[in-house]
């Protein structure tokens, strides 16, 4: 129960986060949320920006679902798209 309360807690922070960049961290054994200085896509960015900023993705991994969700990986962050739109990107845990 407290485990997904504070899953739950962190995606709510990371939802009110705004603009802010941040990542999700385990400490112990609950999570936190941290500011990430790994540079990453902006959300809104287009796949051609991504690729012209940031280069080839180590991966592609094919669109899945309606609306197709893409995702890109590139060492230390992942990047998904909805149609070729950037919906949101991960920082690898370290």
């Amino acid at each position: 129960m407290k485990r997904g309360f504070l899953a739950a807690a962190a995606l709510v922070v990371t939802a009110f986060a705004g603009a802010a960049t941040a990542e999700t961290i385990t400490v112990g054994d609950g999570i936190a949320v941290r500011e990430s200085s790994v540079p990453h896509p902006n959300k809104g960015m287009t796949m051609a920006a991504v690729e012209a900023k940031f280069g080839q993705p180590a991966t592609k991994h094919n669109a899945v679902g309606e609306p197709p969700i893409t995702r890109w990986d590139y060492p230390g962050f992942s990047v998904y798209f909805e149609h070729q739109f950037v919906i949101h990107a991960v920082v690898s845990g370290s």
